[in-house]
């Protein structure tokens, strides 16, 4: 079953890379297909149905699909804006889903920075000789 908190999120996390921004919204778009706009609170599916056919409106090519027809056509502002939707629905998501429904994360998982000697974390004074 496809879990649209954990698709999002998967998404998301596509977009963080160091690749170029249409490279990383097609890696997300991977994540986002399977989901159908039902699975989604309502107060997330006009975006979401405005995300998808941004990112699938265009007649592919012979050799590529919608998504990467779509993404080649947009400006690099077009893909910032796919971005930050994707972003949105997921915060929206995330706001919206119940904590018990959520992965839980196991505290094996959490750097504990408070456990390490401070001098491990000191940065040397840097001054400025004219």
């Amino acid at each position: 079953m496809v879990k649209p908190l954990e698709n999002l999120h998967c998404a998301t996390l596509e977009l963080v890379r160091s690749t170029p921004i249409k490279q990383r919204l097609i890696s997300a778009a991977r994540h986002l297909t399977p989901l159908v706009e039902d699975q989604l609170p309502s107060e997330t599916r006009g975006s979401f149905t405005q995300l998808m056919r941004a990112l699938a409106g265009v007649q592919p090519q012979r050799g590529e699909d919608a998504v990467v027809a779509s993404v080649r056509k947009m400006s690099n502002q077009q893909a910032d804006d796919c971005a930050a939707l994707i972003v949105e629905i997921f915060g929206t998501l995330c706001r919206a889903e119940p904590v018990a429904q959520r992965p839980q994360t196991t505290v094996s998982n959490i750097v504990q920075l408070l456990d390490r000697p401070s001098e491990e974390f000191q940065v040397p004074v840097l001054s400025a000789a004219n």
